[in-house]
């Protein structure tokens, strides 16, 4: 028989119906139904039907503050009263949270927009994972050069003494200066020279390794040579075109002022030459920033020195300051580097001569050369694939800026390409 309103129930007493108006309005403190059994089940991620419990009338200040949000010192939905609810980020047990992915990391670094840090970090992390690789190139083109480069300075220097102002004799004539000048030169340009091929052939060999430790893939130094040696013509254009752009920008900036001091106004020249070196220091510091992903560009992308300018020129319109920034911590790295290898050698230096200033006054003696030599080549085994990485993973993270670059290789590495 069915219940009606206003009838009880055939056998029911009203100690019964007592007992079921407490149950209801304990059930009704407790948010359940009053059908509901009193013993329940354990709690735990139970699913809902569409009806739920009834619903409970508000008044109009819990209607204002339901459209409003919880105020400051309230908590959220089924929050507690003091502390943020689960708007705010508080992440609840048994309940999945709807946030921003986190993006791929196959490789050294992620594949989303990159801070300053991380580049720095994802350069690190290349030379710690691919030590092998990074350490072999970085070291053999340091030693390569550096050997040369210590056997021209020794024996340069013995052919120049009159250059030397330790205790070599002083040009009387316009001519021997002028030779003694150009022999000096000499000296100086092939040292340059041997720094410029050393420079090309690691710059372009650690550009490869850290794209593919981008992608999470090993590389030798073998595999690096091969992929890296169609390029190595045109990276050369491109390291010789961009300091003869700069050392241009110089020579126009100061060339009028040393005019007008060869004039005979020689206060006005020196004012004119000052301020047109500050001049060419400003437009060649934003020459090169603006050229400064080309070396990536032409070795990634497989393109000519002309075009791989015009697309660094591209990737570095609008970020200018962010870019003078990150390549502004590559230079401070890279000097820190250096002053330690040479505070070390100089330590060494000072037991071997016992602080006396012999290596000073013998400047060029073959001990001091070796010596100067083993800090150039600790140093520049060091900051090489600090500064090759760190503007390799600029090149890229400004690609994935402006062209979602992170996509790509989100695909190229989930298929092993």
């Amino acid at each position: 028989m069915t219940d009606s309103p206003g009838r009880t129930s055939p056998g029911s007493s009203p100690s019964e119906e007592t007992d079921k108006a407490a149950e209801a309005a304990e059930a009704a403190q407790e948010g359940r139904p009053a059908q509901w059994a009193q013993e329940q089940p354990p709690p735990g991620d139970w699913s809902t039907s569409a009806q739920g419990p009834p619903r409970q009338r508000r008044g109009t200040g819990e209607r204002a503050r339901a459209q409003t949000g919880p105020g400051p010192g309230h908590g959220g939905a089924g929050g507690v009263p003091g502390q943020p609810g689960p708007q705010a980020g508080r992440q609840q047990p048994g309940r999945p949270q709807w946030g921003r992915p986190q993006a791929p990391q196959p490789g050294v670094i992620p594949l989303r927009p990159l801070q300053a840090g991380e580049i720095v970090e994802g350069a690190v992390r290349t030379m710690r994972i691919h030590w092998r690789a990074v350490l072999g190139i970085s070291l053999t083109v340091a030693v390569g050069t550096q050997v040369v480069a210590t056997m021209v300075d020794r024996l340069w220097d013995q052919g120049t003494p009159e250059l030397d102002p330790l205790g070599g004799a002083t040009p009387e004539t316009p001519q021997e200066l002028v030779g003694a000048i150009g022999n000096g030169l000499g000296g100086i340009g092939v040292a340059w020279l041997l720094s410029l091929i050393g420079s090309i052939t690691a710059a372009a060999l650690l550009t490869v390794i850290v794209s593919r430790a981008v992608l999470g893939r090993p590389v030798t130094a073998r595999e690096a040579w091969r992929s890296a040696r169609p390029q190595l013509g045109r990276m050369a254009g491109l390291m010789v075109l961009v300091p003869m752009l700069l050392i241009g920008v110089f020579a126009a900036g100061i060339v009028w002022g040393l005019l007008v001091a060869a004039a005979g106004a020689e206060q006005a020249g020196m004012s004119l030459t000052a301020l047109g070196g500050l001049a060419a220091m400003v437009v060649a510091t934003w020459l090169w920033i603006r050229y400064s992903l080309a070396a990536p560009a032409l070795m990634l992308e497989k393109q000519g020195v002309a075009a791989a300018m015009q697309r660094s020129a591209k990737l570095v319109r609008g970020s200018w300051w962010r870019v003078f920034g990150i390549q502004l911590i590559s230079i401070l790295i890279t000097a820190l580097v250096g002053l330690m290898a040479q505070a070390i050698v100089l330590v060494f230096d000072v037991f071997i001569h016992g602080g006396g200033g012999q290596s000073v006054a013998d400047a060029t003696d073959w001990a001091s050369l070796i010596e100067v030599g083993i800090a150039a080549v600790v140093s520049s085994a060091l900051t090489l694939p600090v500064s090759a990485g760190m503007t390799a993973l600029l090149y890229m993270d400004q690609r994935i800026r402006r062209e979602s670059l992170d996509v790509e290789l989100a695909r190229s590495a989930s298929e092993g390409k």
